[in-house]
């Protein structure tokens, strides 16, 4: 298909169950008309807790357009690809019976995210071992974030990439205690949030009074579109009722995964001794506490990141509320267009004064 504002197409792509795994996979891929060639750049991109793998398209048709990622080393990107958790998007409607059943109901973590991100990448679909190495970026936000780390992790055969950027992780070396207060929070607000709405149009008007109220206006088109459903008991119109793609229950059953921000960290401080890892923050600490993300790049830890940058103005859900200033930064980080290490810790220490 065609999204004729941004010059952009995009194919949906639906890996099925097998007698190994349980669960619907959908991703999309994403590319423009610009012949492809061997040295280009193949993006994989991961997104976070009760989003949508298409809330990476404004980023990425951005990126697309970019007169700095056209550059890229003489080339353009090739394609992106963005994939669902099975119990987000529309992959929790083709999994939404499977979701109901008392064994899986509420079972997803960050590290069967990962996994299901690894059984995609080595589909048919996909094919990883036929894509070349140093043209594979992996990014993710937030629990998009933390399954790109696992991917790379002993857990799973890795999947290489040439490099990553993780976009506010919800990670924390500090461990548990030092994210409880935002898992209560989180887990609150998921039970108290509207989940059904008359039609699409009243849900837009509806959340773009509320949580979308600092969304970027093309994310909150998207999340209309692509996060919402139609109820089983309506018929198949832009007027019947909808409601979340990832319910209420399933949304707060993963902000509860209390060994998904703790354990990957030490994933973490062993994949940054062979790999890139670019890490960007939203300026704003109104989800993770500022002494997490403090302890993340301490330079007196193993980590030693590529490069540590700060979107101003904006919070955690960086892809939503910036994602023009998010894709300038991919741009300028796939160009090579910072100073590496000491950047990050001087930007560190600039951050630390604001």
């Amino acid at each position: 298909m065609f999204i004729d504002s941004d010059e952009l197409f995009y194919e949906e792509l639906t890996l099925e169950p097998d007698d190994d795994y349980p669960y619907f996979i959908i991703a999309k891929r994403y590319w423009t008309s610009v012949p492809e060639g061997e040295e280009q750049t193949t993006l994989v991109c991961l997104h976070s807790t009760s989003f949508h793998k298409e809330t990476w398209e404004p980023t990425l048709s951005r990126i697309f357009k970019s007169s700095t990622c056209s550059g890229f080393l003489g080339s353009k990107i090739r394609d992106a690809w963005v994939i669902d958790c099975p119990n987000h998007g529309r992959s929790a409607v083709l999994n939404s019976t499977l979701l109901q059943l008392p064994q899986h109901a509420g079972s997803f973590t960050c590290d069967k995210y990962a996994r299901a991100v690894y059984r995609f990448l080595h589909s048919k679909h996909f094919d990883v071992k036929e894509r070349h190495r140093q043209n594979l970026v992996g990014l993710g936000h937030s629990l998009g974030g933390v399954a790109m780390i696992i991917l790379q992790s002993p857990l799973l055969p890795s999947v290489v990439f040439r490099e990553l950027i993780i976009i506010e992780p919800m990670i924390s070396p500090l461990g548990q205690e030092s994210l409880q207060p935002l898992r209560t929070r989180l887990v609150k607000a998921s039970q108290r949030r509207p989940d059904t709405w008359p039609d699409r149009a009243i849900a837009q008007q509806s959340l773009a009074k509320t949580n979308g109220i600092l969304w970027d206006p093309r994310v909150l088109e998207v999340y209309v579109k692509y996060a919402l459903k139609v109820d089983e008991n309506s018929t198949a119109t832009e007027s019947t009722s909808v409601s979340l793609c990832c319910t209420k229950f399933e949304e707060a059953a993963m902000y509860q995964d209390v060994d998904g921000p703790i354990a990957p960290v030490k994933d973490l401080d062993e994949i940054c001794t062979r790999l890139p890892i670019h890490i960007i923050f939203g300026q704003l600490n109104d989800f993770i506490p500022k002494s997490v993300q403090d302890s993340i790049v301490d330079p007196s830890s193993p980590r030693r990141f590529e490069s540590i940058s700060y979107i101003p103005g904006v919070g955690h859900l960086v892809p939503q509320q910036a994602p023009d200033a998010l894709a300038e930064k991919i741009c300028a980080l796939l160009e090579g267009k910072y100073d590496r290490a000491l950047t990050g810790r001087q930007e560190h220490d600039r951050r630390s004064k604001l």
